[in-house]
């Protein structure tokens, strides 16, 4: 874990290694989160970047009709 500082502009260098690790670049764009307390930055993900992330997954639908209106 590498800490770092929150700048008068509010904002947050991320660390060389981490942005390595994953795959980051300028200009990415992030979710940003704060939950429980905590704050999470997630790299937002286009749709076309979601599929085919779980091949095999059941993509029949959780929800039944009758649900809807």
């Amino acid at each position: 874990m590498t800490r770092v500082a929150l700048s008068s502009k509010y904002q947050i260098v991320i660390p060389e290694d981490v942005r390595r690790e994953l795959g980051l670049r300028p200009g990415q764009q992030f979710d940003v989160l704060a939950l429980g307390g905590r704050l999470h930055v997630v790299p937002a993900r286009s749709m076309s970047d979601i599929i085919g992330l779980y091949p095999g997954i059941d993509t029949s639908s959780a929800r039944d009709d009758e649900d809807r209106l």
